[in-house]
């Protein structure tokens, strides 16, 4: 089974950058989408994806704002939408598909650069939604994707020392992903790579793509019993559209 994760930083834009293309050929069973920026006036045009069906969930606190989708080729078994906790609904962050082996979350998690009221906001969500995963993983597995908006390591940017007081590589957001980690999440792509020099985010300005100067903040997490399952995970940094690229994870079920 193959599943992909994709913050394209707006759907609409990305559509006219080769995305259909992209989509039809890359194999996926199922494709986690974030920031799609839609509104409810805009979905119509993404439900009749040919090979999926989409599942969208748009903000309905701000147009053009955040927003997450998931394609899939096979139904799942259910489909909810947002944290269950009110305070973390309405960005369109989340879409939670129950599969038979594994829940499958795509998620958009809050960008704290935008003051000290943003990252309490984002470390709150940070909070939600480990609560959320270890009430979920209580009946079947876990696999989250999407864009953690942080950097764990030192390895995982490229100028570690100049991002020390910039959210994305702040202490106490590095510190969730440690206590994400340690609650028993894999992150995927460190079983097959652990050197520095892999990122699935560039800045637009300063030729940062193309000088590889860049931050990985896109993720697959899995729960532990499902790392056995783990086939291949990889970063896709040869495809365009986005100033992300898409991170891919196979598992052998």
């Amino acid at each position: 089974m193959i599943l992909y994760s994709w913050n394209v930083n707006g759907l609409r834009a990305v559509t006219g950058k080769g995305f259909w293309d992209w989509l039809s050929a890359c194999g996926a069973d199922v494709v986690g989408l974030q920031e799609t920026k839609l509104q409810p006036g805009h979905e119509a045009a993404f439900k009749d994806v040919p090979g999926y069906r989409a599942h969208l969930c748009s903000s309905s606190v701000k147009k053009g704002y955040s927003g997450v989708a998931a394609l899939t080729r096979a139904e799942p078994l259910a489909v909810t939408l947002e944290l269950p906790d009110p305070k973390y609904q309405g960005e369109g962050r989340l879409i939670h598909l129950e599969y038979p082996d594994f829940h499958f979350l795509t998620v958009y998690f809050p960008n704290g650069q935008m003051g000290s009221h943003r990252l309490e906001y984002k470390l709150g969500y940070y909070d939600a939604f480990l609560a959320f995963c270890q009430n979920l993983r209580q009946t079947k597995p876990i696999v989250a994707c999407g864009d953690f908006n942080t950097a764990h390591t030192e390895i995982d940017l490229k100028n570690a020392k100049s991002n020390q007081k910039t959210s994305g590589f702040l202490p106490e957001e590095r510190a969730w992903l440690d206590a994400f980690v340690a609650n028993g999440y894999t992150d995927v792509f460190r079983l097959f790579e652990k050197g520095p020099g892999h990122y699935t985010w560039w800045d637009y300005r300063f030729q940062a793509r193309s000088r590889n100067v860049g931050w990985r903040i896109d993720y697959f997490f899995v729960s532990e019993e499902l790392v056995p399952k783990v086939a291949r995970a990889w970063i896709a940094s040869d495809v365009m559209g986005s100033d992300h690229c898409p991170v891919g994870l196979e598992l052998a079920l």
